[in-house]
């Protein structure tokens, strides 16, 4: 059983610790990261996950992001530690972020990731929304809040003011 809740300022340097030993050395040059410089994430979608001793078992981060006018949720980064995973807590992490944000008013989220793993989410290839370079296409996903969300949404990727 995992205590989820709110990240908090007192959680920020073992979250990040997680996510250097969860991702490749120079995840910061991602372009994902460049839509994050300067922007604050939205704090009540970035959760971590302690087990009943207090330890941490994962984490997830949520950034705002614009498509020409329209505003989504960029989801992650999300890191379930090595000793934690295969156990569901990354998909507990994610359906209690997205459904917080939902609940909080937002339409629509994407993330850069594996198709087969986030189709299980009700996440798809978003065809008509590019992501800054050097992002694969093929890995940029979106997923509806609510109905619709995503149609007629177009265009590039950007920082939210």
């Amino acid at each position: 059983m995992y205590n989820l809740r709110q990240e908090t300022r007192e959680d920020w340097w073992e979250v990040e610790a997680l996510y250097d030993l969860c991702f490749a050395p120079g995840r910061e040059a991602l372009s994902s990261y460049r839509l994050r410089e300067g922007v604050a994430p939205v704090a009540a979608l970035c959760l971590v996950a302690r087990d009943a001793d207090g330890i941490l078992a994962g984490a997830i981060r949520v950034w705002p992001v614009r498509i020409g006018t329209a505003r989504a949720l960029l989801v992650g980064p999300i890191a379930v530690h090595p000793t934690r995973q295969g156990e569901g807590l990354g998909g507990y992490l994610i359906r209690e972020a997205l459904r917080i944000g939902h609940e909080a008013g937002w339409d629509r989220a994407m993330l850069v990731g594996d198709a087969p793993y986030y189709e299980r989410f009700g996440f798809s290839r978003l065809d008509k929304v590019k992501m800054p370079p050097p992002t694969n296409p093929e890995r940029v996903l979106g997923m509806e809040l609510i109905p619709g969300a995503w149609e007629g949404i177009v265009g590039k990727v950007t920082r939210a003011a």
